[in-house]
């Protein structure tokens, strides 16, 4: 053989049955005679023969790395406890011929070569590269839009809001400091046209845009008489007042002013809440906007958990192609 090849050596023993073999157990790389190395366990396999015989042999695997003539001694094996001997046997190794007479045609140990590109294993991972980069790139432009917009904000806002009666008992105050420094016209319109906004928030009609005998008729329906007596005479006095220069003395306007005050206090209502809760109004425009803004930072999340799915799955396949 030559130098650095193998060769194959069998140890045959030709037994009856229910007799037992035993062969030499050699080890790899132990040599088998010098220069002569043993690379692999040994393998024994067992054939029925025709005449009743088994056949065991053992398999050993050679090799030698210098040229020569090898002596393999003779094996031994027992059988049955008795030991016998193979033939001895030679080995022949052989270098390889080498013209020096023309050693150009030799070549020096070649380099490790990188291993040749091929579009189509690399196609899907570039692919899939620029496909993670554009996505990052419109997350940059998207959330740049987001955050260039105004956010809308929703504030509930609380109104405080004063009882009619108590917003009509101040005016009548105001109305009152200031009775000796006005004409009686100008107390007596003050002074009606107070009772006529507290009667449109308590009762709930236009009493602005009524005459004085229908105010009357209208709370008829629903208020105590002799209160609506009282509340008639002032307004009697009220239209004589603006409308035929008619005078009155200090202790009429008094008693016209208090009926007015014992009219509201015995309208109003008890327990009206001081403050009002106003729900925000969003307009059409606002609430496109907000569905716009939902709807951009939904996509930011879904681009961003796809571009680095495809990052980590570039990685993988990089790893793997190198």
């Amino acid at each position: 053989m030559v130098v650095g090849e193998q060769a194959g050596m069998h140890v045959t023993a030709n037994i009856k049955k229910g007799q037992s073999v035993v062969f030499r157990q050699w080890k790899p790389q132990e040599m088998l005679a010098p220069g002569v190395e043993v690379l692999s366990a040994p393998v024994v396999d067992t054939v029925d023969t025709e005449d009743g015989y088994l056949k065991v042999t053992q398999h050993l695997v050679l090799t030698a790395f210098e040229d020569s003539l090898y002596y393999i001694p003779a094996q031994k094996v027992k059988v049955d406890g008795r030991e016998y001997e193979s033939k001895a046997l030679a080995l022949k190794v052989l270098t390889i011929p080498v013209d020096t007479l023309k050693p150009e045609q030799y070549y020096g140990a070649a380099d490790v070569q990188d291993n040749p590109f091929f579009w189509e294993e690399w196609e899907t991972v570039i692919w899939m590269g620029i496909a993670a980069m554009l996505l990052y790139v419109l997350c940059v432009l998207a959330w740049l839009r987001l955050r260039s917009g105004k956010p809308i904000t929703l504030k509930v806002r609380i109104i405080k809001r004063i009882p009619p009666h108590q917003r009509a008992l101040n005016s009548i105050d105001e109305i009152k400091g200031k009775a000796a420094v006005v004409d009686e016209k100008t107390y007596y319109t003050r002074l009606t046209d107070t009772l006529r906004r507290y009667m449109e928030e308590r009762f709930g009609f236009n009493a602005m845009e009524m005459t004085s005998a229908e105010i009357i008729d209208r709370l008829k329906e629903d208020n105590d008489r002799e209160k609506i007596q009282e509340l008639t005479m002032l307004f009697e006095t009220a239209d004589l007042v603006k409308f035929a220069k008619h005078t009155v003395g200090m202790n009429e306007n008094d008693r016209n002013l208090v009926s007015a005050v014992d009219f509201i206090n015995s309208t109003k209502l008890e327990n009206v809440p001081t403050e009002e809760r106003v729900m925000p109004q969003v307009t059409e425009q606002e609430r496109q906007t907000m569905r716009m803004r939902v709807s951009l930072k939904w996509a930011i999340a879904i681009m961003v958990t796809v571009a680095t799915a495809l990052v980590v799955y570039v990685g993988w396949q990089l790893y793997e192609l190198n």
